[in-house]
Formats: structure tokens, C-alpha cells, sequence
């Protein structure tokens, strides 16, 4: 036997000589002290250690390391046959001895890595089962019979994962455990529930490893290996387990699941719920978007470049560029494509399988060579590093007095070289981790790696997302795990996670790009969690990363299509067809869709899919700034003619089912915004009916009900199926004020009323109203010409042009007082906004219309013919022009995008930027600019057409 004193190497030089001396004086360990100085000059841990029980260090000098080892771990096993307090202070004391005769055997070049990480293993082990005998003992109330020996608890286990699992713990690591049973198993009394019994039993035994007391703690315990471990209790049962591996386990819990052993428990249970789960580990076929997906274990880390700026102060040893971490990738990646045909390759020691997969030639013998050496050095600078304080970092210090404690106890007495060493480490497995897969698609950003493997947040994922602007990384990285793990329907199929997998970069890279992150991923995060499944949509965003980049624009400057989409994942649909981004034109081919519909009801349903479906086109055409403010307003009017007649003629059927025929005719005449084809997003329908019996006498055939009857009946009909929500959603708001005698008239006009109330009785503002009057839909084409023919003779009649300026101008500064604008972004109500463009162009139509001057329902339209015709001064009629078209585009976009009573300058700056962009100007500020100038000139202009009159 030899003393581990005559043993023992001087690990470095001294750097703190009088904390060294403390130590000397405290344990009187003269004889050895040069090999012990320099660990407790660097060490504060090592030396509180020693000071605190000197008899231990005095008692670890003189023995064999091997000998004091396995009488450590002797101790540790006996400690479970104690009560459960004596228990829990034994296992403390013995961890501290361990750490101690594991630090000296370290750093005096007694052990290497290995019989470094395999002490510390299995103390692990040791502990972990006399805790569990422990845990037992103090729930043994709910037991059936004493429990006693190896298997304390039949039918419950403890399964060693990560670096536990492997028997590659580092110094001050926790340990990777996921706990098992079967309550049919547990020899429980008949009155105790078997998930309630195996959650506490596993909270008594980490609480026992875990729980710091005055004589510290032993490990801490993470138990977030287990399946779904934000869904599942600390303790799974086996049926519950395979299921979920079976059903959504991911590749990167097959990667874990390679470590995984029976540290604790029932071995023989565990042992075969381990075989279960061979075939998801090891994969004998595997197509090519799993092999995809494997590889994206590692390609979510962004590659370490020849000349990227590495250095050593802060650098991570485990997570950073070039960490143990890559190392473990490369490794497992490989294991999980080739292992299931190969089982040589299924080590669960990452040197063994490195050098496993060499033997067989899958990686270059220099390869594996160097990443070998280096894993070497990083795992031992990583203990060195938790030997300072005994703390779980893997980061070496920024402060050059502080790394060089970490230095002085790898042996270097020059800081220098020290970081030399690290950096030369960390590019060599940059280079090596860059070589696996070469060539094939980042699933990195161009911001830095994005990691969402595992159940902890990656370090270098939360500063990728803090660099992309996000406010809670933290909540970002969740919420993707949450996705990656198959938690909503559109990653439920391994499928789609595997297309997830490679969306997720470039959908964080479209999100940041907006300049609202967190608005654009909550909104999106609506949406896709909405969604019933996921493998169209993401497929059509992977093929098409323009159209992408379109959404999560739209969810970041329109949360009006974004609510939509987010209530109707489904409306995406519309983006399958080849057809969405073409030039928006006529709707033909829709009123054959809903007039199919099969009766009054299904229609109604027909019409509110097809509005969503085509608004949601048209909205994203003005936002992508595909389609200009007039195209979108002929298209958002051609949508409510398709839903206006299609509506109209199942209204009149339903009418026609109830009352029976009815000899006459109807049409439906459209007014205001959808009168003139300048709708936009959300905008109402002003309606008004006409109709004309065949004689004056004529009753329906099956009710007898006269003309006023039938026809207020459908136009009733036609309110509702426009207006009343389905299961469909909603579709328009109907405004029928607009007809003769207002709310006081009733609701369908006869042809005889109407020419009578305009022959007397209509007021102005009633003729201003009927320049925008258009016929939408008719019972017959003759009807249709009519009607038409019956509005343009009312406005074709003679009248005062100087009292028609005066009934104008009064209107105008009765709306002012009585409706003033809500503010800067009022673009009806503003002063020289569209109501005074819209007065301006009806007042010059009805004052030349008796000379036969031209008649247009559209604004723009009007503006232009009388331009032509010579009717106003060419400038007036251009700021009239030119202030329209700007309030125009801005109306469109901003209706599609927020609520009518938003404020833009509350929304993100995005939205404010493509407003600017949609009227030609710099930015923000040369817009309101703008804007004031062009609306004060159109101001100008309505006042002076008025006193020119």
C-alpha cells in the first residue's frame, strides 16, 4: 500500500500565499505542503475543507486513494441503514470527504479524468440508493412490511442520465436522474394512491441529497430528464413513460436516453423498462428527415469559424464555441444514425463511442484524436474550475486574478499561455464540430446559436435572443421547447416537429427582422398554437421563406389580420392556392360557391368563409404593398357586390319558401363607401331597397302579402344574412339610414316613394349621398337600368348653385361640432380630410350634373372627369386629388392592420415605417409633414369651390 502522500505532484505555483498558510497553520500538513500549498492558495473551497476537518486530510494523506475510496463508498452504502436524519448528515460529511481526496488525487496527478469522473460517479450511485433507503424509511407508514437490502421499494427505480448516466460526472455537477414505477408493483397499503406515494417518495429523496443544511448538501438533484417533465410529476409511471417515448420523444432525448442506466431501486424492473426502450433509442431505419433532424442537434449551434474571435476570459468550457457540449454532439449525433445497425457504437462514455465510431471508420482517426485531447482538457479545466468554490459553472473567469487561480491549478504559472491553451482547445473543436455534415443547411442565426435541445435554457441561445431584441428570453426559448416537444397540434406528429426543427431558426430571424419581436412572436405563437396541424403550413413557409417573412410581418404591424389568423388558423389555407399573390381582380367565380351553397343558412356560412378567405388576400396584398389603395377598394367592393347579390338571392328564396311568389321587382342600391367601390377593411354597407309591384293590387301567392310586406320581408332577410353572426364569424354591419325618411321610412322603398321624397322632400345632404348610390343587385337586368336610370334623373335636376354651396358648407360646420376628429390620424373628420374631398367632389357633380356634367359613385373617378371637363380650377381639383390618394393608401393600410380607434403612434415602429413607405415619404416624422400640407390645401379647396359658386 502506498500513502496517496508520497504520491502526490505539485499542481502549480502559489498564487495566494497567505491563504495557503492559513491552511498549513490550521492542519499542521507539513510534510506534504508543497504538493498542497498551491490547491489551497487557488482553492477557498479546498481549503475550507481542510480547516474544517483537518483529521480528514491527515486520515486521506496517509492512506492508499484507491483503499480510502472504496471506504468512503462503503461508508456511503451504510449510511442508508441509519434513521433518516443521522442518514442525511452522514452522506454530507462523507461527500465532503470525497471532494477532497477526489481534488488532491486530481490535481496532484494521482488519477486521470477518468478515475477522477468515475469516483465522483460512483459516490453518485452510493449515495443516491442510501438516500433511497433513507426516503423509504421515512415513509415506510405507507408500506406494506418492512423493505429492506438492494431493492428497498419494489416496482420503483432510479434511472442515471447525462454525465451520471455515463459514469463522466464533473466536480461539483448535479446529477441527471428520472425516476420510475409501477404502481402495480409498489407494495403499498390498499387506502394509498400509487402517483401520489412514488411523488412524494421522490421528493423525500432529493429533498435528503439536495437540501442544504450546516454541514452543506450532497448533490442537487435535476430531475427534468423524465418525459414532459413541465406535464408530468417527479415521478413517471412506466406505461405513462413508454407512451410518451413512443408517441413524441425527440431525438434529443434519445441522445440522453444513450446514458441512461439504473443507478438506485428495483434493478430488475428497471432493467427491463431500459430494454422497452432500446428500439427508440436505437433506430435500425431511419429515412431521411430523421436523419435531418439528428443533424440538427448539432447545426442549431452556430459553427466556429477558423477566425472567430475566441478568448479566454468568460469562456464557456461546456456551452460556448468549441465546448465539451460540441464535443458530446458530434458524438451522439453520429450514435443515433449509425447505432441502431451497429451496436459497437453505442457506448454511453463519449471517449469509448469516440473512439468506437474511429475503429469503424466513421470519423478520421485524427479526428477523434483531437477531439479526444481536447475533451480531455476541457473537462479537467472544468473541475478546476468548481474547485474553487464548489460551484456549477462551466465559465472560466474574466478577471485576470481570478483565472489565474484556475490556472495555478492546471499546472501553469504564466496566465498567458494559459489562455493560449484554452483558445488553441476551443478552435480546435470548432474546427473539428464544423467539419460533421458540412454543407447542409444552417439551423443556426445569423445572430448566434440557437439551442433548444434539452430542458434548460442554452446560454448561448438566451444571448442569441437578447442580441435579436427580445425582452424575455427566457419565455422565448420556453415556449419553442414547448413546440419542439409536440405540446400543440402542429408539432404533435414527429413530422411536424421534424419540420419545426428547421423552421425555427428562420421564423426567430423574420420575427427580429420586424423590429417588434415580442409582439410579432406573441401574436405568431397565437396563431401557430392554433393551428390543428402543422405540416402544410410549415412546409409552405420552409419552400417559401419570402411568404414567411410576410406573416410574422403582418403579426407584428397588423393585429387585425393577426387576431384573425390567430381565432382561424385555417384562413392560411388561402396562401395553398397559386393564385393569392396574383393581381387582385374581378370575383367571378365566387358567387357559384355561395349561391351552392344549398339554402339560406349554409349560404350565409358560405359567404362569411369566402370574405375571410378573400379579405385576408387583399389585406396582405396592401401590406406586402402589392396592391394599391384603389385596387384594394375595387376588390374589397367586388367581395361585398359577390356577398350582396349571393345574400339577395338567398334572401329572396327564403322569402319566396315563406310568402310564396311575388309578381314584381327589387334592387339593392349600395351608398357610402361600398356605393362608390372605395371600401376598405371593415368598413359597413349603406343599403337601400327599391322595388315595384306588377300591378298595384298584387299580393304574394302562398301568405298574400302585399308589396310592402314581401319586400320588407327580404330586405329583413338580406339585413340578417349580412349582418347576424354564425358559427362562421361575422360578416358586414348594415347601415340602412341612408334610405328616404331615414329610420322613420320603412325599410324597402317602393319606386313611387322614392321619386316622390326626392321630388320634395330629400334634404342636401341626402343628394350628396345619392352621387354615391350604385345598384348592387337586381331581381331582373330590365329592373337593374331602371333603378340606375330612376337615382341618376334625381340628381340631374335642376337646382341652386349658390344654395346647394351654403346647405354645404352649413353641413360641414355642423359635422365639425358635432363630430370633431379623434385626432391626428382621423382621416374622415381631419380638416381636409376625406369628408371635405368627398363634399367637394359631390358638390361640383350635383351643381353641373342639370348641364350634363359627368356622374361618378367613385371619388378619384369624379376628381378626374370633372378635371376633364374643365368644371373647377385644375390646381383646386389637384390638391383635392392628391390629398385623397395619400389619406387613401394610409386609410387602407391602417384599417387593414389595427382597429379603427388605434392609435398608430402607439404600434410599433414598423408599422409606423410602412406607412411612410406607403406615401413616398423618408419616415415618420416627413409623414405627418406631409400629410399637414396635403390636407390643409384640400381644406383650401372645398372652401373655395364653395364661395365660388
Amino acid at each position: 500500500m502506498t500513502a496517496l502522500a508520497d504520491m502526490l505532484q505539485c499542481c502549480g505555483p502559489v498564487v495566494d500565499a497567505g491563504a495557503a498558510e492559513r491552511v498549513r497553520e490550521a492542519t499542521g500538513a507539513v510534510a506534504v505542503w508543497p504538493a498542497l500549498a498551491p490547491m489551497f492558495a487557488a482553492s477557498p473551497y479546498l481549503s475550507r475543507l481542510a480547516i474544517r476537518r483537518p483529521e480528514d486530510l491527515h486520515a486521506l494523506l496517509a492512506g492508499d486513494p484507491m483503499q480510502t475510496l472504496e471506504a468512503v463508498l462503503a461508508a456511503t452504502e451504510e449510511a442508508g441503514e441509519l434513521e433518516p436524519g443521522a442518514g442525511a448528515i452522514a452522506l454530507r460529511r462523507l461527500k465532503a470527504r470525497l471532494h477532497l481526496l477526489t481534488a488532491i488525487c486530481d490535481l496532484g496527478g494521482v488519477w486521470d479524468l477518468d478515475g477522477v469522473t468515475g469516483a465522483l460517479t460512483r459516490f453518485a450511485d452510493a449515495a443516491t440508493r442510501a438516500a433511497l433507503s433513507l426516503a423509504v424509511k421515512s415513509m415506510a407508514h405507507n408500506l406494506i412490511g418492512p423493505q429492506a437490502g438492494d431493492n428497498p421499494i419494489p416496482g420503483y427505480f432510479v434511472v442515471a442520465m447525462g454525465k451520471m448516466g455515463a459514469f463522466e460526472l464533473n466536480y461539483s455537477s448535479d446529477i441527471d436522474i428520472s425516476i420510475f414505477f409501477e404502481p402495480e408493483t409498489l407494495p403499498l397499503k390498499p387506502e394509498v394512491e400509487p402517483q401520489a406515494f412514488a411523488t412524494r417518495l421522490t421528493q423525500a429523496l432529493a429533498g435528503i441529497l439536495q437540501d442544504r443544511t450546516g454541514e452543506g448538501y450532497v448533490f442537487r438533484v435535476d430531475l427534468r430528464l423524465r418525459p414532459d417533465p413541465l406535464s408530468t410529476a417527479p415521478a413517471v409511471s412506466v406505461d405513462q413513460a413508454l407512451e410518451y417515448y413512443e408517441s413524441v420523444g425527440q431525438n434529443w432525448e434519445r441522445a440522453a436516453s444513450i446514458k441512461a442506466r439504473i443507478a438506485a431501486g428495483d434493478a430488475a424492473r428497471g432493467a427491463a423498462f431500459l430494454t422497452e426502450l432500446h428500439p427508440f433509442i436505437w433506430r435500425r431505419n431511419l429515412d431521411f428527415a430523421a436523419i435531418a433532424d439528428i443533424h440538427s442537434i448539432k447545426r442549431q449551434i452556430q459553427e466556429l469559424r477558423p477566425d472567430a474571435r475566441l478568448a479566454a476570459p468568460g469562456a464557456d468550457l461546456k456551452l460556448g464555441p468549441g465546448g465539451i457540449r460540441e464535443i458530446e454532439f458530434f458524438v451522439q449525433t453520429q450514435q443515433l444514425i449509425l447505432g441502431g445497425r451497429q451496436p459497437d457504437l453505442r457506448s454511453p462514455r463519449t471517449l469509448d463511442a469516440l473512439a468506437a465510431l474511429a475503429n469503424a471508420g466513421h470519423v478520421s482517426h485524427e479526428a477523434a484524436a483531437d477531439l479526444a485531447s481536447a475533451y480531455r482538457t476541457l473537462r479537467s479545466l472544468e473541475h478546476r474550475v468548481q474547485m474553487i468554490g464548489d460551484e456549477q459553472t462551466h465559465r472560466l473567469p474574466t478577471a485576470e486574478k481570478e483565472r489565474r487561480r484556475v490556472a495555478a491549478l492546471a499546472g501553469q504559472a504564466d496566465l498567458r499561455r494559459f489562455d493560449a491553451l484554452v483558445v488553441r482547445t476551443l478552435m480546435s473543436v470548432g474546427r473539428r464540430y464544423g467539419e460533421l455534415f458540412a454543407g447542409e443547411e444552417s439551423l443556426s442565426s445569423r445572430f448566434g446559436s440557437l439551442v433548444f435541445t434539452g430542458v434548460e435554457d442554452d446560454p448561448q441561445t438566451l444571448a442569441t435572443l437578447r442580441r435579436m431584441k427580445f425582452s424575455d428570453p427566457h419565455a422565448v426559448a420556453a415556449a419553442i421547447r414547448a413546440w419542439h416537444h409536440g405540446r400543440i397540434p402542429a408539432t404533435r406528429t414527429e413530422r411536424g416537429r421534424e419540420l419545426f426543427t428547421r423552421l425555427a431558426p428562420r421564423l426567430l430571424d423574420a420575427i427580429a427582422a420586424t423590429g417588434a419581436p415580442d409582439v410579432a412572436f406573441d401574436r405568431f405563437s397565437e396563431f401557430f398554437s392554433g393551428l390543428s396541424v402543422g405540416v402544410q403550413v410549415q412546409s409552405l413557409f420552409l419552400a417559401q421563406p419570402k411568404l414567411l417573412e410576410l406573416i410574422v410581418r403582418v403579426m407584428a404591424v397588423a393585429p387585425v389580420l393577426a387576431r384573425r389568423l390567430g381565432k382561424r388558423p385555417a384562413t392560411l389555407d388561402a396562401l395553398l392556392d397559386p393564385a393569392f399573390f396574383a393581381p387582385l381582380g374581378a370575383t367571378e367565380p365566387m358567387p357559384a360557391t355561395i349561391e351552392g351553397a344549398g339554402g339560406y343558412e349554409a349560404a350565409m356560412d358560405a359567404a362569411r368563409r369566402l370574405r375571410r378567405e378573400r379579405a385576408f388576400q387583399v389585406g396582405l396584398q396592401v401590406l406586402a404593398g402589392t396592391a394599391s389603395a384603389a385596387e384594394a377598394g375595387e376588390a374589397f367592393a367586388d367581395l361585398a357586390d359577390v356577398c350582396i347579390g349571393a345574400l339577395s338571392t338567398a334572401a329572396m328564396g327564403e322569402t319566396e319558401r315563406q310568402g310564396g311568389l311575388f309578381p314584381g321587382d327589387v334592387a339593392v342600391v349600395a351608398l357610402g363607401k361600398c356605393g362608390s367601390r372605395e371600401m376598405s377593411a371593415g368598413s359597413d354597407l349603406d343599403l337601400m331597397t327599391f322595388y315595384e309591384a306588377a300591378a298595384p293590387d298584387a299580393v304574394s301567392a302562398q301568405k298574400g302579402w302585399a308589396a310592402a310586406a314581401f319586400y320588407g320581408r327580404f330586405t329583413q332577410r338580406l339585413i340578417t344574412a349580412l349582418s347576424a353572426p354564425t358559427a362562421e364569424g361575422e360578416l358586414y354591419d348594415v347601415d340602412m339610414q341612408l334610405r328616404p325618411s331615414g329610420t322613420q321610412g320603412p325599410v324597402a322603398v317602393s319606386f313611387a316613394a322614392f321619386d316622390h321624397y326626392y321630388a320634395g322632400e330629400a334634404e342636401t345632404w341626402e343628394y350628396l349621398a345619392l352621387t354615391r348610390a350604385r345598384i348592387a343587385w337586381a331581381s331582373s337586368p330590365d329592373f337593374a337600368r331602371r333603378a340606375a336610370a330612376a337615382v341618376e334623373g334625381k340628381l340631374r335636376t335642376l337646382r341652386d348653385a349658390q344654395r346647394t354651396a351654403a346647405d354645404v358648407r352649413v353641413m360641414r360646420e355642423l359635422l365639425a361640432r358635432e363630430r370633431p376628429p379623434s385626432g391626428f390620424w382621423d382621416f374622415k373628420l381631419c380638416e381636409g380630410g376625406l369628408v371635405d374631398i368627398e363634399f367637394a367632389a359631390q358638390f361640383l357633380q350635383l351643381v353641373h350634373a342639370p348641364t350634363g356634367g359627368p356622374l361618378r359613385a367613385n371619388t378619384a373617378e369624379a376628381l378626374e372627369a370633372l378635371a376633364d371637363a374643365q368644371l373647377a380650377p385644375p390646381a383646386l381639383l389637384a390638391d383635392l386629388a392628391t390629398a385623397w390618394r395619400l389619406q387613401q393608401d394610409l386609410s387602407q393600410l391602417l384599417r387593414v392592420a389595427i382597429a379603427r380607434d388605434a392609435d398608430p403612434e402607439t404600434e410599433p415602429t414598423a408599422l409606423r415605417a410602412l406607412m411612410a413607405k406607403a406615401a413616398g415619404v423618408r419616415d415618420h416624422r416627413a409623414l405627418r409633414a406631409e400629410l399637414s400640407r396635403r390636407r390643409a390645401a384640400a381644406h383650401r379647396a372645398l372652401y373655395t369651390l364653395l364661395a365660388s359658386a
